[in-house]
């Protein structure tokens, strides 16, 4: 079974389309559908429901698709890695990221400063924004990367997941829970919180994990800006449930404390997946290359590949 044959099939699931699909392979589209028809011949299985518009993968073909997705991204970002080692040039110029503000500038600047360490002719392009910014940016053609949170598809974008981040309750060092080093989800019950912009999908997972447990909260005030809700919780507006690694300095000032939150369902614990993105079907230079290698910790620097050192929050329980 070629390799090809299974990222004809990803593409063509992708786009709901063999015409596209093929088109993304640069084939014909009886081609692609051919490539599609001898991977069902040899599972002995349909996956395609060809019949409907647009097209409609059978439960056999949503499983088999989840599985090869990730050994199609998996294969493509090793064949870069090896053409970027083949590849004796030094990394040079400038690479472009876009960050949603929350990835944090102190995290961010310890990746910039190693990276200019291990490549002095080489330099980052750091800008922080909007979370649909980011991937505009990104899509365009203006940044190289992006850092984006609670990533979904995007049939012009390549994910690569980065990192999980645990959430845990913010408080400032005079509310009552502020000695504790855990607080039972129920105990939120009732309390004020300053929150994100209901629009962002942060915002989003922590309303559905607080409905999950039977818990409400006042929310007095919401922020697009993590700095923003940190600087609120300071002065006791309100608590907040923000990924641990942001409030790490914080912590060590003890500007701030940081509860985890136990009592969670552990089937639906509460963490900010954080993920790379890139311009899918385009080759990486070799500047982007090795950036992208130094966040996911693949150039033989693992302090690098985790700069949100600080006080670790317990980990929560199960109730």
């Amino acid at each position: 079974m070629q390799f090809e044959s299974l990222q004809i099939f990803c593409d063509v699931v992708r786009w709901a389309s063999f015409s596209r699909g093929a088109s993304e392979n640069k084939i014909s589209q009886s081609s692609a559908s051919q490539a599609v028809h001898q991977l069902e011949v040899r599972l002995g299985v349909r996956l395609i429901d060809r019949s409907k518009r647009p097209l409609v993968l059978t439960e056999e073909g949503r499983v088999y698709y989840e599985g090869c997705r990730d050994l199609v991204a998996r294969y493509l970002e090793l064949e870069n890695r090896i053409r970027t080692l083949s590849d004796e040039r030094r990394a040079t110029g400038t690479v472009g990221v876009a960050a949603i503000y929350s990835v944090g500038l102190l995290h961010m600047s310890r990746y910039v400063k190693t990276f200019a360490e291990h490549h002095p002719e080489a330099s980052v392009r750091l800008e922080y924004l909007h979370p649909t910014q980011v991937v505009e940016r990104v899509s365009g053609g203006d940044v190289e990367l992006g850092l984006i949170s609670y990533p979904r598809k995007w049939p012009d974008l390549a994910v690569i997941p980065w990192r999980e981040e645990t959430m845990v309750l913010v408080v400032a060092p005079g509310h009552r829970f502020a000695r504790r080093e855990t607080v039972h989800v129920r105990e939120l019950d009732g309390e004020t919180l300053v929150g994100f912009d209901s629009e962002l999908s942060i915002r989003k997972a922590i309303d559905r994990f607080l409905r999950r447990h039977d818990v409400a909260v006042d929310v007095a005030l919401e922020f697009d800006n993590i700095e923003n809700i940190k600087r609120a919780v300071e002065i006791s507006a309100g608590v907040a449930i923000l990924p641990e690694p942001s409030v790490a300095e914080e912590i060590r000032a003890g500007t701030l404390a940081a509860l985890a939150i136990d009592g969670q369902d552990p089937k639906h614990r509460l963490t900010r997946p954080l993920a790379i993105i890139h311009r899918r079907n385009e080759k990486l230079d070799i500047t982007t290359s090795r950036f992208l290698e130094l966040l996911t910790g693949r150039d033989g620097d693992p302090e690098a590949a985790d700069p949100a050192a600080g006080r670790r929050v317990p980990a929560a329980s199960s109730s």
